[in-house]
C-alpha cells in the first residue's frame, strides 16, 4: 500500500501541471451537491483560455487520469462534462490512507523555514484589565491564537510585554490565554542615553509636560522609509518619556536575548539578532498612529534595531445595544453571566456552584467569545450583539417537577439559543463546543457497551474495510475537514516575511470558520446515520469503519480548538 500523506495542495498542483503550461485552473469542490459526481473540476471557460477551442487533447485527459506522484490522491476517472474536465478519486483508496494514518491530517503538514523567529508584540497588555477595550481584547487573542499556530508550525515565537499589572494574569487565565508574565522592567540606560543626544531643543516659552524628557523629530526618518509604505503622514515627532523608553528596552532585549528554552526546545544561535527575526505588532485600529512612532523612534534610537518590523492591525469592534463603553471585562462577565443563567433554572438549582459544571461554563464563555472576535478576518470590523431581554434564563424549566429537576448541556445549548448566544451559524462557539460533547459522549458510549460485552474491542485500524463508507457525509467530512486540515494551519500560519509596506495580514479566521462548518457537516451526519448499531456481527464493519473516520474528525476537532485555546468537552 502506498505511504505518505495526502494533499489537497499537491493534488492541485499535479493537476494543474498535467494541463502543461499556464496558471492553475482546477479546484477543489466543497458542497455536497457536486463532490456527489465530482471531486475536482477544471472549468470549461478556464479550458478554452488554455486550449483555444475548449478541447482538451486526448493525451492530456489520460495524462490526468494517471495521476501519480508524492501526496496526490488516486484518482478513478477523469472526463470531460458540459461543466468541463472532471475528477473523481479513488475514494475507498483516500479513506483508506487517511483514516489509517489519522495523526498525519491532525498536524500542520510541514514546519515552517528553519530558524525563523517571531516577536508578537501586543501593546494592549500593558495596562490593567479594567482599561482593556473590545478592540484591545481582540487584538489578544488574535496574538494569542497566531502564537499558537506559528509555535505548532516550529516558528520560534517571543511574546511581549510581559504582564506586570497584578490582576492581568488572572484576566488572561479565564481567558484560556497563555502570555508570559514579569515583575521588573528592562534596562533603559542605553536607550536613554541615545533619546537624550537626538532630542530636539525646546521651543521658545515651551512647557514640557511632567515626565517627558523631550521631543524627537521623525520627519526625516518617516521620509526615508516612505510614506508609500503606510507610515501616517501627520507623524512628526514624538515625545519621550521613560515608559516610553522602557517599552523600546523591553522589544529590544526581546530581539537580542533570545531564551535558550524557546517553542523549538533550540539555544539561540551564536549570532541572533535583529537580522534573524521578524517583529509583528498586533495593535487595535486605535493603536496604530502611536505603535507607529514607536517604530520608528526604536529606529532612531537603535541601530539594531530590526527591519522587519509589521503592523498586524485589528479592526473596531462595535456593540449593539450596550450602555455606553463595554470594557474586556465586563463583556466576559456578561457572556459568562448568559451561561450560568441559562442553567440556573427556576427550581432546577445553581448549577454553578458544581466545581464540574464551572468548568464547563468556563470553557463555553470563552468559545462564545473567541469565535466572536477571531471569527472575522482581523483587518473588518465585528459586531457584537447585547441581548436586551434579560428574563430568558428562566424560562428553560420553569415548570418542571421536583423529579425532574435535571439540567444538562442538551437543554443548556436550547436555553444558550434563547439568550440570544448563538448556538448555530458562521460564529458559534456553542454550536462547535455541543459537537465536541457529542463525540465525546458517542465515543463513551461505545466504550460502555464493550465493556458490557455488546461490541467487540475495537480491531486494528489496518483490518477495517472503508469500503463500507458510502454516505456522502461521510465523504464530505473527510475531504473537507480530514484531508484539508494539515493545509488550512499551514495557511493560517503564512506571515509574509518579505512582503513591502508596513503592513501585514494574516488569516487568523480560517480556524473559526473551519470548526464552525465541520461542525456543521458532522451534526447533519450524526442526526442522519445512527453510528452505534445493533449489536450484531454483520454490521460492526461498517460501524467500526465509521467510529474510525469519526475519531478522525475529533482528533481534528480537538487540534482546531487547541490551536484557539479551547479545551475540548467532555460530554454531554
Amino acid at each position: 500500500m502506498a505511504t505518505g500523506r495526502l494533499g489537497v495542495v499537491e493534488t492541485l498542483g499535479a493537476l494543474n501541471a498535467a494541463l502543461g503550461p499556464g496558471g492553475p485552473v482546477w479546484f477543489k469542490e466543497t458542497r455536497a451537491r457536486h463532490l456527489r459526481a465530482r471531486d475536482f473540476l477544471a472549468p470549461r471557460r478556464a479550458l478554452q483560455a488554455r486550449f483555444g477551442d475548449g478541447q482538451v487533447p486526448e493525451r492530456v485527459v489520460h495524462a490526468v487520469a494517471d495521476l501519480q506522484g508524492p501526496g496526490v490522491a488516486p484518482v478513478l476517472r477523469c472526463a470531460p462534462t458540459p461543466a468541463g474536465l472532471t475528477l473523481q478519486l479513488q475514494r475507498s483508496a483516500v479513506f483508506e490512507r487517511v483514516l489509517g494514518a489519522v495523526a498525519a491530517y491532525a498536524a500542520p503538514a510541514a514546519p515552517a523555514s528553519p530558524g525563523l523567529r517571531v516577536i508578537l508584540h501586543c501593546p494592549a497588555l500593558r495596562g490593567a484589565p479594567c482599561a482593556l477595550r473590545l478592540s484591545q481584547l481582540r487584538a489578544v487573542l488574535v496574538a494569542d491564537h497566531l502564537a499558537r499556530v506559528l509555535q505548532a508550525h516550529g516558528v520560534s515565537v517571543r511574546l511581549v510585554p510581559a504582564v506586570r499589572d497584578p490582576h492581568m494574569p488572572t484576566f488572561l487565565q479565564q481567558l484560556r490565554v497563555d502570555w508570559p508574565t514579569a515583575s521588573e522592567r528592562s534596562a533603559t540606560e542605553a536607550l536613554r542615553s541615545s533619546a537624550l543626544a537626538e532630542l530636539t531643543p525646546a521651543h521658545d516659552r515651551e512647557v514640557l509636560p511632567p515626565g517627558v524628557l523631550g521631543r524627537v523629530c521623525l520627519k526625516e526618518l518617516v521620509e526615508e522609509r516612505g510614506r508609500t509604505a503606510g507610515y501616517d503622514p501627520n507623524l512628526d515627532n514624538c515625545l519621550v518619556t521613560e515608559d516610553l523608553l522602557s517599552v523600546l528596552a523591553e522589544l529590544q532585549e526581546a530581539v537580542q536575548r533570545w531564551p535558550e528554552d524557546s517553542s523549538l526546545g533550540l539555544a539561540a544561535a551564536p549570532d541572533a539578532g535583529a537580522d534573524s527575526c521578524m517583529v509583528v505588532h498586533v495593535v487595535s485600529c486605535e493603536e496604530e498612529f502611536q505603535q507607529q512612532k514607536l517604530d520608528l523612534l526604536w529606529w532612531k534610537l537603535d541601530s539594531r534595531a530590526p527591519l522587519r518590523q509589521k503592523h498586524l492591525v485589528c479592526g473596531p469592534v462595535k456593540v449593539a445595544g450596550a450602555p455606553g463603553t463595554l470594557t474586556a471585562p465586563e463583556y466576559y462577565e456578561l457572556r459568562h453571566a448568559q451561561v450560568c443563567k441559562a442553567s440556573a433554572l427556576k427550581h432546577c438549582g445553581d448549577l454553578a456552584q458544581d466545581p464540574a459544571w464551572t468548568e464547563i461554563f468556563g470553557v463555553l464563555s470563552v468559545a462564545t467569545i473567541k469565535f466572536e472576535m477571531l471569527s472575522t478576518a482581523p483587518q473588518s470590523q465585528v459586531s457584537l450583539g447585547v441581548p436586551q431581554d434579560q428574563g430568558w434564563g428562566d424560562r428553560l424549566c420553569g415548570g418542571c417537577p421536583p423529579s425532574l429537576q435535571l439540567c444538562s448541556i442538551p437543554q443548556l445549548f436550547l436555553a444558550l439559543a434563547d439568550s440570544g448566544i448563538s448556538t448555530k451559524g458562521t460564529k458559534s462557539g456553542t454550536f462547535v463546543m455541543y459537537n465536541c460533547a457529542r463525540l465525546a459522549t458517542l465515543f463513551e458510549g461505545y466504550r460502555r457497551s464493550m465493556e458490557q460485552g455488546l461490541y467487540p474491542a475495537f480491531p486494528p485500524v489496518s483490518s477495517l474495510d472503508f469500503s463500507l463508507l458510502h454516505d456522502e457525509g461521510e465523504w464530505l467530512l473527510l475531504f473537507n475537514s480530514v484531508l484539508p486540515f494539515p493545509d488550512l494551519l499551514s495557511q493560517t500560519a503564512a506571515l509574509a516575511r518579505t512582503a513591502l509596506g508596513l503592513h501585514i495580514t494574516a488569516r487568523t479566521e480560517m480556524v473559526c470558520k473551519f470548526l464552525v462548518q465541520l461542525s456543521m457537516d458532522f451534526s447533519s451526519y450524526y442526526n442522519r446515520v445512527h453510528i452505534l448499531g445493533e449489536p450484531r456481527p454483520h454490521l460492526f464493519g461498517q460501524m467500526f469503519a465509521r467510529l474510525q473516520l469519526l475519531r478522525a474528525v475529533r482528533q481534528v476537532l480537538h487540534t482546531g480548538l487547541a490551536m484557539l485555546g479551547i479545551p475540548p468537552l467532555s460530554h454531554i
